[in-house]
């Protein structure tokens, strides 16, 4: 049997916790794929090393 990832798996309220922003914030990043994410039945699960990866990448510069 292949062994299974230890991988952590945070809601969408934590994961807008950890980057202080709403949680329609946070699923507009997993819709348009900036964010990536699986769903289990209605709802989305984040990984953890996804967020601390979209918190390292620089921000763009708007305006």
């Amino acid at each position: 049997m292949p062994e299974v990832p230890d991988v952590r798996f945070l809601t969408v309220a934590e994961v807008a916790e950890i980057m202080r922003v709403s949680k329609m914030t946070v699923y507009r990043l997993v819709h348009s794929g900036d964010l990536p994410a699986i769903r289990f039945g209605r709802s989305y699960r984040v990984p953890e090393s996804a967020v601390a990866d979209a918190l390292q990448r620089p921000i763009a510069d708007v305006g």
